[in-house]
């Protein structure tokens, strides 16, 4: 049975400065989905200037020019939903991808059941965040009371007896805590400091004291709770929106 997301068709791209590597993944992506047609970038500099949104790109590491981890940090910052998957000969390289928020890698040279594994899961992870997209937090503000889309949220900051909330559009204060807001949006969302309580979707970067979100705002993360945080957004990665598990 053909999931929706081979029905309606996916936008990936394959970005390797190998020929041999582009076109074994489109191979390998066509044996998935007959009939997909995946762009083809021999460089991030290529890829950046296409200018397109994709759903998945396979993009490798060493490249000249911009290579893949600042090519990847410039698409989060315009296309925070994009599954990136890394392409690397050298194994080292896989925890500096989890700083840009890469959903798995490939080691070269690459197996076909390696491949295909990583692939059902990028397609998985992608009718899971359709499905997010479509879920709501219900909220009381001074004068209103309305829904949100909890994919809409970047994070919320305490302020006393209410919060605001940061969409990817507005930020509205609300009467809630954030032990409220925490138990009610549920996995998926972190609280990095007694302050703050990000959404995982957009964190682009992180340190010891802060993460940065896609659109280049950050908040802050509390030293201790930096350990948690890091199992916490592995998981998140791996297995989707619902980090707790």
């Amino acid at each position: 049975m053909e999931s929706e997301l081979q029905v309606m068709g996916l936008n990936i791209a394959i970005c390797d400065d190998e020929k041999i590597i582009r076109e074994q993944i489109k191979e390998l992506t066509e044996k998935e989905i007959p009939g997909i047609c995946a762009g083809l970038y021999e460089t991030g500099d290529a890829l950046l200037a296409a200018g397109k949104q994709f759903d998945i790109v396979f993009l490798d590491i060493q490249m000249e020019g911009t290579d893949g981890i600042e090519t990847a940090k410039k698409l989060r910052q315009r296309e925070e939903d994009t599954i990136l998957i890394f392409i690397t000969g050298i194994r080292e390289y896989v925890f500096e991808e989890f700083d840009v928020a890469a959903f798995h890698y490939l080691l070269k040279p690459i197996e076909e059941d390696k491949f295909r594994e990583v692939f059902h899961r990028a397609e998985r992870e992608l009718e899971k965040r359709k499905s997010k997209r479509r879920e709501t937090v219900f909220m009381k503000a001074r004068n209103r009371s309305f829904s949100l889309e909890k994919d809409s949220i970047l994070y919320i900051e305490s302020r006393g007896k209410k919060v605001e909330i940061h969409t990817t559009g507005e930020t509205i204060e609300a009467y809630a805590s954030m032990n409220e807001m925490e138990g009610q949006l549920g996995g998926g969302f972190f609280r990095c400091h007694r302050g703050y309580l990000v959404n995982m979707t957009y964190v682009a970067e992180y340190d010891s004291e802060s993460i940065t979100l896609n659109n280049g705002e950050y908040v802050y993360l509390a030293k201790e709770k930096y350990g948690e945080f890091v199992k916490a957004y592995m998981r998140y990665l791996r297995n989707g929106v619902n980090a707790d598990g």
